[in-house]
């Protein structure tokens, strides 16, 4: 009952358990008496209809991640700008740490939570929608290590609504905003701060991806977005205009995802309940696969998982599907990828599959 009449948030698969998914939820309206704030662990490997873990705080979860190199660990950033800590250990549903609401943290909603280095130093990246971004120690969230305010050529703060680092990078990162514009960023350096500004989308950017399949040829410069105007677009850091735009969905597209091991496919999911895989070495024009969901309201969130094959999805009713990828997340050559990203070449191929639907 815990998923029921509310909106998945966020979603993030285990680095360590790869069966363990966490889905953030906000509140439920219909019951005020409950926790505002709710994340719930699933393990796919038992279909099951109730939850390995719950875990729930006072103010909704806008984002969820498993905090990498902590196994037991799961972070949570919060609509009142507070960021919780959960540990499965505990015996307790409530967070074992949390931040303070002060003016030297959050006081805005968190919609990023990334925990980025290696495992003898990492840190968690937090930023909210005052364009604050802070830097913690796990071990301590009384306060921020580092603070610093994203502001675009000395005028106005940055409304962040989403937020990537290029694989391996941790200092340079990218970041989605509520007018549409999209910036890089940097942690340190003489250009700490908003870098680059990205102009093209014509409304709030709802999700965003770095290009993170490694291989023979480096795509770590490319990213994709999507936004509320319908539409999703292929970037480069090179360059600060789009290399190209998706249009094929008549409503929201509320995000997207490039595939972890396949250097030409993306995953996007829209308001009409459609679920989408672009392959670059197909075609442009249309996805390689799409599926309708019956019965689902809008799809908010879109997470593959490490593999590359399952990708999960969930609406704004609180229910969770996954997908089998089948046929279209086979990897593909790498040297055929760096040609065709950009340049579409007509062919349509595979099926998604089903694996397991989820009223939860």
């Amino acid at each position: 009952h815990w998923s029921k009449h509310r909106v998945i948030t966020c979603l993030d698969w285990s680095p360590q358990y790869p069966e363990l998914l966490v889905a953030s939820y906000n509140n439920n309206e219909d019951a005020p008496h409950e926790p505002d704030g709710v994340a719930l662990v699933w393990n796919m490997k038992f279909n099951k209809n109730t939850p390995e873990y719950v875990f729930h705080c006072q103010s909704p979860v806008v984002s969820v991640g498993f905090a990498r190199f902590h196994p037991n660990l799961v972070v949570g950033g919060t609509y009142s700008g507070q960021i919780v800590l959960w540990d499965n250990r505990s015996h307790r549903r409530t967070p074992v740490q949390r931040t303070p609401l002060s003016a030297a943290a959050h006081t805005h909603p968190v919609y990023c939570v990334n925990v980025v280095g290696t495992q003898n130093a990492n840190n968690l990246i937090t930023v909210s929608t005052d364009g604050r971004m802070c830097s913690w120690s796990l071990d301590m969230l009384s306060q921020p290590q580092e603070s610093m305010e994203l502001v675009y050529n000395k005028s106005k703060a940055v409304a962040v609504t989403g937020m990537a680092f290029p694989t391996g990078d941790v200092n340079n990162y990218v970041v989605g905003s509520e007018e549409g514009t999209v910036y890089t960023a940097s942690r340190h350096g003489s250009k700490a701060g908003i870098c680059e500004m990205f102009e093209g989308h014509q409304g709030p950017v709802t999700g965003l991806s770095c290009h993170n399949a490694v291989g023979p040829v480096d795509f770590s410069h490319l990213f994709v977005t999507s936004s509320f105007d319908w539409t999703v677009k292929l970037w480069s850091t090179k360059h600060n205009k789009p290399l190209y735009s998706f249009e094929d969905n008549a409503d929201y597209v509320y995000d997207v995802m490039w595939s972890p091991v396949h250097p030409a496919l993306f995953a996007a999911v829209d308001g009409m309940g459609r679920l989408d895989l672009w392959n670059l070495n197909n075609d442009t024009e249309v996805p390689t696969a799409s599926v309708t969901i019956e019965g689902a309201s809008a799809l908010n969130r879109v997470r593959w998982g490490s593999g590359g094959k399952e990708v999960a999805v969930g609406d704004s009713e609180g229910r969770l599907w996954i997908y089998d990828a089948g046929e279209c997340a086979k990897t593909c050559n790498w040297k055929k990828g760096s040609q065709s990203i950009g340049q579409g070449n007509n062919q349509r191929e595979g099926k998604l599959q089903e694996r397991g639907r989820r009223f939860i």
